[in-house]
């Protein structure tokens, strides 16, 4: 509600304020920044999310947040749609025009060096346009809009990222999927070693099994953000490497689709992941990750397996974690038997033994909350599904829609406590000052990774406070 209230307030000024622009005659320049400090707005409520190999997670219903950020999307558009700019459209005119030139001049001569032919490329941009409602982007002669200061962004409690309703919808689904393509999982399961409730968890995370819309022409998006945007770099390559899908004959322009982030079909590939990873397991000569649904969970376990799936293992189990037994031991760097973590007193939460195969094998602490949250004993697959998306938050989303799949299993036993409502300037300060004192808590950027909480932890523990591994305001004004 509170978020609901901030950008209604935020966006009425903002209307009034492109209005007098345009009345007032001002410059293209100060009507394409307007554009963009919206952008930003949309962006803020979108949420922290780097593009990794593997880029996805197209919502599949609506959702509060999501029907805000269409609400800003569409004041996007009809700020600029509903106010005649005739500079605005010579402007768009002219950058067109630059775009034409700049395919011909700058990416054509590496296109060519990559292998790609002229009747190829020229085919592949007959039909392409700038794409003028993207986020991040910097027409020329503009500059990019300006970060949200640290200090007017929260960082949100870990227990929000768990819609149970949605859990439960995607579980349903998945387990009628499995029934209706189990010889298809049961081929992939034998071939890569993925379980395949796991894959389903992955399709139903990134496109609702296909059903989200996947609406962007994608050579559109990437050409667009390789010309003018934030990181062109990055889609400059992905670009050159959606030429390479083009030229293999996998699938026709009109048919490829993606999100707004370069990521394509219904696993979320960027096109150099489909290079990599995407395979043709329906064995018709394609490898079809928009229709086909063998080549859609094939490729997303061809991902995994490469990425180091270890064939047999669990990717991790709720646990509690005795009072005694310090939370500032998580990480991938503090791998243990499983077997040792159990002779310290934790155990899991459904009361059964952890699997004899699982015992003599390594295994992670994970508190993403710390103390105020469930706690997990992970095993080294719970990084390989971060591989997809470098998120605790996510790995954890797929392991427990795959359980629910799998063996009907429900909520994490553990509650998230009603943290997350620092200040992200906050929480860097606090990183500072450990930083200051000796402890290594990874990147400050005011997030509160698994090496600020332990750090947390051990500075607790250190100072006679019991250790939570968890920023809060109390321990604002102590850490100094």
């Amino acid at each position: 509600m509170r978020t609901k209230n901030c950008c209604a307030e935020r966006l009425t000024p903002l209307y009034h304020y492109v209005t007098s622009l345009a009345q007032g005659g001002r410059s293209t320049t100060a009507l394409l920044r307007c554009s963009h400090t919206v952008s930003s707005l949309l962006r803020s409520q979108q949420g922290k999310r780097a593009i990794s190999p593997v880029e996805g997670e197209i919502s599949a219903g609506p959702t509060e947040g999501g029907k805000l950020r269409q609400t800003l999307a569409a004041a996007i558009l009809a700020l600029l749609t509903l106010i005649s700019f005739p500079a605005l459209a010579a402007s768009k005119a002219e950058t067109e025009a630059q775009f034409r030139q700049w395919l011909q001049t700058d990416l054509w001569p590496e296109a060519e060096k990559a292998g790609i032919s002229e009747k190829s490329f020229n085919a592949a941009f007959a039909g392409v346009t700038l794409s003028w409602n993207l986020p991040d982007l910097v027409p020329p002669g503009t500059k990019p809009p300006s970060e949200q200061k640290q200090s007017q962004a929260e960082f949100s409690s870990p227990g929000a990222y768990f819609s149970e309703e949605r859990l439960q919808g995607l579980a349903a689904s998945g387990r009628s999927l499995a029934k209706t393509h189990a010889a298809t999982i049961r081929r992939i399961e034998k071939t890569y070693g993925v379980p395949g409730p796991v894959v389903l968890a992955i399709w139903g995370r990134e496109s609702g099994f296909g059903r989200a819309k996947i609406p962007h022409p994608i050579m559109d998006v990437l050409a667009t953000k390789a010309f003018m945007s934030t990181r062109g770099d990055l889609f400059r390559r992905e670009l050159i490497a959606a030429l390479h899908i083009l030229d293999s004959g996998d699938v026709r322009e009109a048919e490829m689709k993606g999100s707004w982030a370069g990521a394509m079909g219904q696993p979320q590939f960027l096109p150099t992941s489909f290079l990599k990873y995407a395979v043709d397991f329906d064995g018709d000569g394609r490898r079809d990750i928009w229709n086909s649904v063998p080549d859609v969970l094939g490729s997303i376990a061809h991902y995994l397996s490469k990425k180091g799936w270890q064939r047999g293992r669990d990717w991790g189990f709720e646990v509690s974690i005795p009072a005694k037994v310090s939370c500032a031991q998580e990480g991938p760097d503090l791998a243990k038997p499983i077997a040792q973590w159990a002779s310290t007193g934790i155990e899991r939460v459904s009361g059964k033994a952890f699997p004899a195969d699982e015992s003599k094998a390594s295994g992670m602490m994970l508190v993403p909350a710390g103390r105020h949250g469930p706690e997990f004993i992970v095993t080294p697959n719970f990084y390989v599904i971060k591989e997809y998306n470098n998120s605790d938050l996510y790995a954890l989303f797929i392991g427990n829609l795959a359980d629910r799949i799998s063996s009907g299993a429900g909520a994490f036993r553990g509650q998230f406590g009603d943290v997350g409502k620092m200040l992200r300037s906050d929480v860097l300060k606090m990183q500072k000052n450990l930083q200051a004192q000796g402890y290594d808590i990874g990147k400050a950027d005011g997030l509160a990774g698994y090496k600020t909480r332990r750090s947390l932890g051990d500075w607790q523990a250190k100072n006679g406070l019991a250790p939570t591994c968890f920023p809060d305001a109390g321990l604002k004004a102590k850490l100094r």
